[in-house]
């Protein structure tokens, strides 16, 4: 919030004649700041000029009072303030280890130097203007806050800069409307949602004892918290409500909020002695991949109705160990299911369509800087999903490390703050305040499409995983944990305390019902001999090559493309350097006979759109281009206004292309969500430079690469990384092939590395294509900088209007035949231009040399490379060139592959750099030397060479 904003809410705080004494006290700080009492001296000096004042000038009236009621007056308003403002320090929201809790009581009233008789003597209407009619002194107001700010719930909300946003969070605490009114049966419904969890839970640690669990207890009001918001959401008639968490508590989110079968459950812990459990039919497989994960990472999906005619869609997010990496990923689902990407131009966005619910762990919200990162995507216009409601699942302890050692900041939720984002705080050990402080945050998102964050201070009644003793790490809090009751125990006796229930009707009776239908279950599930199980296999669709998809367009559907987009709208002002570029880009085929890097990746994504498929294209620099070649946003030079011309074409799906945060794990993982929730749209993220793609590592290992094995996700997401060995050093070199070759098996990936515009313009429409099917999977491109405009990478109009993509691409002007050749060089990407360049001004023949570009380096074209060799039988050597160095790059992946090929009288030979620490080497003469090395020794060339 703004000083001038923080200090008009002051100053409307004073009313009647007390105003008129500060009124005239400033009349006096302003001509001498020391001449008046130090309070007043501190209000003046934090608060500025009085409001009124601002309002009527100079002419104070007389008050009547005296100086020293005044005072009283003013030292209880400022009471007030600091309750509002930091009732939170000394609220009841420990449920154990209070004693350690780090305390700052600001609204203790002897601070203030006023006492109970003084407060009484001061009228409400003084210090609260809108204070409830049963509210009649200053203390009756001091009193009734403190327990609206400092009882188990508490709030921090003056970091949230907008006025509006403030005094309705302020008018739901201090009236309490945010409260439901609770009914009996709500009670005992609450308390028996708490029983049925606690229950689970105990069943799981007595049935598969020291088997990992990562149990909710301690946490258990965080179930019925989404039982409410899933219910409110329903009820406003929303369509799908997104979650994503963490290990804590996941099993019985599972279990209660979406319904997983329990003996499903069961079985995911696998064998009990030498039997294995089986689910019985109904139950559904045990995952959805086919190397399967842990039962704690999986998620699911499930259908919540209230009555006949709503009902919500509830997708939990699959999630690994990488905690919170799972964020950004529920915020592209989201924003997916609230997109409407029918017609062209931007989506519409409706947030009525989908909510997001965000789980965050207590060490990991506050020290994974992937949370941070999704924050930022809250208010961007391409990646808002119009409010999050996020909670901490507080346990006060990192694994084996305390607070101290875990953060900076006084609370885990602070770094919220920053976003300004309300936060409140609740005691886990009060469900209904739990419950109430999930419905005010739900309000609140549904109210101004903003974020709020629930910190669920609870506590972890074993250790991390089940299988830890933390009394060993933390023993004074697990003495107070182990003295401590459940919450369904407290809440139970508290009922009977109220006379709602019966002893019959409590906490004993109720668990014991649990256990005996959990056993149940557990003893009417079916057995078998435990055998030694293999990974299933992987879908067929993915043993095949990719299938043979048309990607050709006609040429007249080409030219009419290009037309369109020279489309602008009336009086549109163009920056005049760039409307000769864009005109001879749309006029290349009249003109030059050909297209280069930028007409083709347009006229793919041109094409793609009429053929009825949207398309969503981010990155830190893609509207322009980092390379400024793409402009596919316009800026009018008179309006700053913006047009894009994929947004001018006749009959086409959205284009959604926005310039994204400086950010690559958030970004990745939220058009990763995207593409997997709406499989008809084809996603792509653009690296700024293709090594920047380094910070998204978890991403790529996690959820791209793996994400179908494990969990059964489909995705055909693109990745373009800009590639390219051209003397500016180690970072801005290397796109890192060797990472994503790597991780490649099964079919998973499709990793590139093109050069000529028809074969981008081919590859692209191919992988569009490849939305929803069962071979789809994501895309890997290596992209060229320097070389987009290059005239090598140029292609005829007749390559786009024919043909295919091809994995494998002859050297232009290749010399070699069947009868001459000897040797097959084989490479991929820049250094092949360059090869390409070299041969051109080299006097020599080169009838010896059969040059092949690689451009899908996987899936590896093996076959194709062996029908060369047999068409080529005089072939005796093969010679991998590549500009990475020998530990980098895709030698050590090609190497085998090659070597499998060849017969015995064959060889394979490395040229390129040595084995380096670092990509690439700092200076540009240094790295213009080896690159001529490299290039003399594929070529055979002597040692004075070509020119690089």
């Amino acid at each position: 919030m703004g000083q001038k904003e923080s200090s008009e809410r002051f100053w409307e705080n004073f009313h009647g004649p007390n105003m008129g004494y500060v009124e005239e006290q400033y009349d006096k700080y302003r001509q001498d700041p020391e001449s008046v009492e130090a309070s007043l001296k501190e209000l003046f000096d934090t608060h500025g000029e009085p409001r009124v004042m601002q309002r009527r000038g100079e002419d104070a009236p007389s008050t009547g009072m005296s100086e020293a009621s005044i005072k009283k007056i003013t030292a209880a308003i400022q009471l007030v303030e600091a309750i509002r403002r930091y009732g939170h320090l000394e609220a009841d929201i420990y449920p154990v280890g209070k004693e350690h809790a780090e305390t700052m009581v600001l609204t203790k009233m002897e601070d203030y130097q006023l006492t109970e008789s003084d407060l009484r003597d001061i009228p409400a209407s003084f210090v609260w203007g809108d204070a409830p009619k049963n509210v009649h002194t200053a203390l009756d107001a001091v009193q009734l806050l403190k327990e609206r700010y400092a009882g188990t719930t508490s709030f921090e909300y003056d970091h949230v800069g907008n006025h509006e946003e403030r005094k309705w969070l302020q008018d739901q605490i201090e009236t309490a409307s945010y409260i439901p009114g609770w009914s009996e049966s709500d009670k005992k419904e609450i308390l028996k949602r708490l029983t049925d969890v606690e229950g689970f839970e105990s069943f799981l640690a007595r049935t598969f004892v020291g088997q990992k669990r990562f149990s909710i207890e301690g946490l258990e009001a965080m179930v019925p918290m989404l039982d409410s918001i899933i219910k409110e959401a329903c009820l406003a008639d929303t369509d799908e409500v997104m979650l994503g968490m963490a290990h804590r508590g996941r099993l019985s989110v599972l279990a209660h909020v979406l319904g997983k079968p329990f003996d499903l459950i069961f079985s995911e812990f696998n064998h009990t002695g030498e039997k294995e459990l089986l689910p019985s039919e109904g139950s559904g497989g045990l995952h959805g991949g086919w190397t399967g994960d842990v039962k704690y990472h999986f998620g699911a999906v499930a259908e919540h109705h209230e009555g006949q005619e709503k009902h919500t869609t509830i997708t939990l997010a699959n999630n690994p160990s990488h905690l919170e990496f799972v964020n950004p990923i529920v915020e592209g689902f989201t924003r997916a299911a609230q997109d409407n990407t029918s017609h062209a131009g931007y989506p519409d966005q409706d947030p009525s369509k989908a909510l997001s619910i965000l789980i965050h762990g207590d060490a990991a919200f506050i020290g994974e800087g992937v949370v941070a990162e999704t924050l930022n995507l809250g208010d961007l216009p391409g990646y808002s999903t119009a409010g999050s409601v996020h909670i901490i699942a507080n346990n006060q302890v990192g694994f084996t490390t305390n607070r101290r050692d875990g953060r900076s900041t006084r609370y885990a939720s602070d770094l919220a703050k920053g976003f300004e984002i309300p936060i409140v705080h609740v005691n886990a050990d009060d469900p209904l305040a739990c419950v109430a402080a999930a419905l005010l945050a739900f309000r609140y998102r549904q109210r101004f499409h903003k974020s709020i964050l629930i910190d669920l201070v609870g506590y972890r009644r074993y250790g991390h995983n089940e299988m830890d003793e933390p009394r060993s790490t933390q023993p004074i809090l697990y003495q107070d944990i182990d003295a401590h009751d459940t919450v369904a125990k407290i809440f139970s006796a508290k009922l009977e305390e109220e006379k709602v229930i019966t002893g019959q009707e409590g906490y004993d009776s109720l668990s014991a019902q649990v256990g005996e239908h959990l056993k149940d279950i557990f003893q009417n599930m079916k057995e078998e001999d435990a055998k030694e199980k293999l990974p299933k296999p992987e879908p067929e669709a993915l043993k095949c090559d990719l299938p043979n998809i048309k990607t050709s367009v006609p040429a007249d559907t080409l030219f009419s493309l290009n037309r369109q987009l020279q489309k602008r709208p009336e009086g549109f002002q163009v920056f005049k350097k760039l409307i000769k570029i864009i005109s001879k880009r749309h006029q290349a085929f009249e003109e030059e006979g050909k297209a280069d890097w930028a007409v083709g990746e347009i006229l793919a994504y041109a094409s793609i759109l009429q053929d009825g498929t949207p398309i969503r294209l981010t990155g830190q620099d893609s509207e322009r281009g980092t390379f400024a070649h793409r402009h596919a946003v316009l800026h009018d030079v008179e309006t700053d206004a913006t047009y894009s011309p994929l947004h001018g074409l006749d009959e086409a799906k959205s284009f959604a292309l926005h310039n994204s945060p400086l950010s690559e794990a958030g970004v990745i993982g939220f058009e990763y969500g995207y593409s997997v929730h709406n499989p008809n749209a084809f996603v792509l993220w653009e690296a700024q430079f293709g090594d920047f793609a380094n910070t998204g590592q978890v991403l790529f290992d996690q959820f791209i690469a793996a994400g179908r094995a494990k969990w059964g996700e489909k995705s055909n997401m693109a990745m373009l990384l800009p590639h390219g060995y051209e003397g500016q050093g180690p970072e801005h070199s290397s796109g890192r092939v060797e990472r994503f070759l790597q991780l490649a098996a099964e079919n998973n990936l499709i990793i590139a590395n093109v050069t000529s515009s028809a074969q981008l313009f081919h590859l692209l429409r191919r992988q569009a294509k490849l939305g929803g099917r069962e071979e789809a999977r994501p895309l890997v491109l290596m992209t060229p900088k320097s070389l987009m405009r290059s005239a090598r990478l140029a292609s005829k109009l007749e390559e786009f209007t024919e043909g295919s993509f091809s994995s494998l691409r002859v050297q232009p002007n290749n010399e070699a035949t069947s009868e001459t050749a000897k040797t097959l060089v084989l490479g991929s990407g820049k250094v092949m231009v360059d090869l390409e360049e070299a041969m051109e001004k080299e006097a020599g023949a080169f009838e010896e040399l059969h040059i092949v570009r690689l451009e899908q380096l996987y899936p590896f074209p093996a076959q194709k490379i062996k029908q060369i060799l047999e068409d080529y039988p005089s072939i005796s050597e093969v010679r991998w060139v590549q500009e990475e160095p020998r530990n980098m790059g895709a030698w050590t992946f090609v190497r085998d592959r090659i070597e499998a090929i060849l017969s015995e009288d064959q060889t394979l030979e490395y040229i390129g750099r040595p084995d380096r620490a670092s990509p690439a080497v700092g200076k540009p003469a240094v790295h213009k030397t080896e690159q001529k090395q490299i290039i003399n020794q594929a070529l055979k060339l002597s040692k004075g060479g070509v020119s690089v």
